[in-house]
């Protein structure tokens, strides 16, 4: 499926971010608000850029990881160590509507950048900082990538096989929460200006946005002095819900803990007797009897396919799915179906596949207007907008200021 045309502003047009931010959290704040329309202007330092340009798989000399994180974005190359690029920003930011950094805190008060200073001249201004333990509290100043943060907000305790290494989830899911969390932040100091017409700070701590996330962790302690633990692929006090070997090596997942679900598994892997054993009618009788009840679902999966396990599954309507690798997704008729496989043409001509655009508006859905920009693509354009002469801004990047 291809991109959507540069006609699809999205609910966001006309809304000015200034981006501050690098690699993960900030950026892909501002990424979500990008594929909505906001204009993004993002600002990187000169010569290098944001180290997102050179991680993982290089094409072309830039990674395509940055072809997602920065769609839509325009590229300004400002050396923020620099008075006159300070000043630039407190310029641009006098006219925005957002702006995100995810600096350590303190930097921008450093750089004369700070709320208070941003403000004053802009009291409609909404100011996103996210930072791995907030803002505020005695580990304001250590530095936080997503990986502490999961740990401190529990997560990394939960993952992986009981008695073994705690696993790394495979993404960057702390920053992901924390950047959600953020966007969202933003969407209601939005609505709250609507009303009152002042902006605000919006605070968010990496281990916080994973802490929210953790469901019934902190109450299960408190009521009970329950610690809960790694468990695998299961689901501890759900049952049943785990991955089951098959024949052919792969693993079913299967969620039978509804409980008229539950009665149809049973039926579908020949145990009529515990669909209707009584003590296990609800939830809380089966995860007194969740090892009986994964022997004899594995015992079912292991006489047959991934494939023939879920057609099954799916045909007595109970919940269930492979394990899918990138080759699955990209091949997968549903991706296509619902414009989750965009196709973009790079500048040397050849095409890249993007993830698409989520949440799915109705009318006024997300889109991609513009490729990632190459460092300081826009820099001229953007200092031209806040009234910079072509003097002016030769005199800059003569000096490294701008580039």
């Amino acid at each position: 499926m291809n991109a959507s045309s540069p006609e699809s502003v999205g609910p966001l047009a006309g809304l000015k971010v200034i981006e501050l931010g690098q690699l993960i959290a900030g950026p892909f704040a501002a990424k979500t608000l990008s594929d909505f329309g906001a204009e993004v202007i993002k600002i990187e330092p000169p010569g290098t850029g944001d180290p997102l340009r050179q991680w993982r798989l290089i094409k072309e000399g830039t990674s395509v990881w940055w072809q997602v994180q920065s769609r839509n974005k325009r590229s300004l190359a400002l050396d923020l160590k620099a008075p006159e690029a300070q000043d630039i920003v407190r310029q641009l930011a006098s006219e925005a509507d957002v702006l995100i950094e995810n600096f350590r805190p303190g930097a921008m008060e450093g750089w004369g950048l700070g709320p208070d200073a941003l403000m004053q001249t802009n009291p409609r201004l909404i100011m996103l900082r996210i930072s791995g333990y907030g803002q505020t509290g005695p580990y304001r100043d250590r530095p936080g990538f997503g990986v502490v943060a999961e740990a401190m907000g529990g997560l990394r305790h939960l993952t992986g096989e009981p008695g073994r290494v705690p696993v790394r989830v495979g993404a960057s899911i702390g920053d992901t929460l924390a950047s959600l969390h953020g966007v969202i932040g933003i969407l209601m100091a939005l609505h709250h200006r609507q009303r009152s017409g002042q902006g605000q700070v919006i605070d968010v701590g990496l281990y916080e946005a994973v802490f929210n996330c953790m469901e019934s962790l902190l109450p299960e302690y408190s009521a009970f002095g329950a610690v809960r633990g790694p468990a695998g692929s299961a689901l501890p006090g759900i049952a049943p819900t785990n991955a089951y070997r098959c024949a052919d090596g792969g693993y079913a997942l299967v969620a039978g803990n509804g409980d008229s679900i539950f009665k149809r598994l049973m039926q579908c892997i020949g145990r009529p007797d515990l669909a209707q054993d009584p003590d296990l009618a609800s939830n809380t009788g089966r995860v007194k009897r969740v090892d009986e009840l994964d022997a004899a679902i594995g015992a079912w999966t292991a006489g047959r396919s991934v494939d023939e396990a879920l057609a099954a599954l799916e045909q007595a309507q109970v919940p269930s799915g492979k394990i899918y690798t990138v080759a699955d997704i990209a091949a997968d008729p549903h991706y296509a179906a619902r414009g989750m496989l965009q196709s973009v043409r790079l500048d040397d001509g050849s095409d890249l596949s993007l993830p698409g655009f989520v949440p799915k508006l109705s009318l006024t859905p997300g889109g991609h207007r513009r490729n990632a920009p190459r460092l300081g693509q826009d820099s001229d354009a953007v200092l031209a907008e806040i009234g910079l002469t072509p003097q002016q801004i030769a005199a800059l990047r003569e000096r490294g200021i701008v580039a």
